[in-house]
């Protein structure tokens, strides 16, 4: 099933039998009590920008593009950590507002490189795009004194994706995701103020952190700061295809992001009922077997163990263990038989 690109709501969805209804831009909604401002507004089509926020992790209110003017208040509320009042009347465009926010910005990208047009999220990536909602035209503050980027060292211990803190914004996706969706803690915010960092555990390199390569970190990150190196080598998928996880019974759904025939990578599907979003290492990432050239492919039988495989027909195959099952209960009865199954295996090889 082709599935195009899924709506970040910015914070989770709430299960709550009370609802609220209130104004957003003139749009009248009425949502769930606990729902953010910034989820019922998405949920209505008033669009609001973000960075930090993600329907996958608790609301954290630490990019400030969110803000939203509410009647009967005073200054800006972040619109991912405020919640829905009965009655509210609430403003997401405004000049102020859009005022505040291309300030925002223009500090994001003043310590960002700025090399959009070879990077690999070009095209994919949220910075990109906010900078365009907020109509962020200019950057009046130079990048030649201090950056997060000048003596930046690219991370490519890990096998499956690249850490480029050249382009981290410290918007703490990452480490939120691996506290919140895995449980590992294997990143952390290292130093203060300007000299805040993402760091895998105590300085390491993410293969000698306690990182699992589950892939949370690198699905929630705005930037290329995480990127899949498949993505880096092949760029980015031209559609995507709802499918299932084929390593073991769990049936955890994913969208195969291609390129034509190929797959470019595999990203955990939200609507997916077993996972709900997340995965670990082995379907977000070593899905390489299924066009791997030592993968077999066609059915082979041998009659002793140091004979050579010999490549048959189907029909000769499922023959000759058809056969081969007869003549071992013929000859040792029908409890000689049995069998290991693999959590790999479909129903009917099952």
């Amino acid at each position: 099933m082709l599935i195009g690109r899924e709506v970040n709501f910015g914070t989770p969805v709430v299960s709550d039998a009370r609802q609220i209804s209130l104004e957003i831009d003139g749009k009248f909604v009425t949502v769930p009590l606990g729902t953010s401002i910034m989820r019922a507004g998405i949920s209505a089509g008033v669009m609001i920008p973000k960075l930090c926020a993600t329907d996958a992790l608790k609301p954290f209110g630490s990019c400030r593009l969110c803000l939203v003017e509410i009647e009967g208040r005073r200054g800006f509320p972040a619109s991912c950590t405020t919640p829905v009042e009965s009655g509210m009347k609430v403003s997401t465009q405004t000049p102020k507002l859009a005022e505040l926010r291309r300030s925002v910005m223009e500090l994001y990208i003043s310590d960002h490189p700025l090399d959009c047009l070879t990077c690999s999220a070009n095209g994919n990536c949220e910075l990109q795009s906010m900078a365009g909602v907020v109509g962020l035209r200019e950057v009046r503050y130079g990048i030649s004194g201090a950056n997060h980027f000048a003596e930046a060292t690219k991370d490519e211990s890990n096998p499956y994706f690249t850490f480029d803190p050249a382009k981290c914004i410290v918007c703490n996706r990452c480490v939120r995701a691996c506290e919140e969706l895995q449980g590992s803690f294997a990143l952390t915010i290292a130093g203060r103020g300007f000299e805040s960092r993402v760091t895998p555990g105590q300085g390491q390199a993410f293969m000698e952190s306690e990182c699992l390569s589950c892939g949370a970190c690198v699905n929630v990150c705005p930037t290329a700061t995480l990127m899949e190196k498949t993505v880096i080598d092949q760029g980015q998928a031209e559609h995507a295809v709802a499918t299932t996880c084929a390593y073991c019974g769990v049936g955890c759904g994913f969208k195969a992001e291609m390129k034509g025939n190929d797959v470019v990578r595999m990203i955990p599907w939200k609507d997916g009922k077993a996972n709900e979003g997340h995965a670990c290492v082995k379907g977000r990432f070593a899905w390489g077997y299924a066009t791997h050239p030592d993968r077999v492919t066609k059915p082979m039988i041998r009659a002793k163990t140091t004979d050579q495989w010999r490549e048959v027909s189907w029909g000769e195959a499922l023959a000759y263990a058809a056969s081969e099952f007869r003549r071992i209960q013929t000859k040792y009865g029908r409890d000689a038989i049995g069998a290991l199954v693999s959590s790999r295996c479909t129903n009917e090889e099952g």
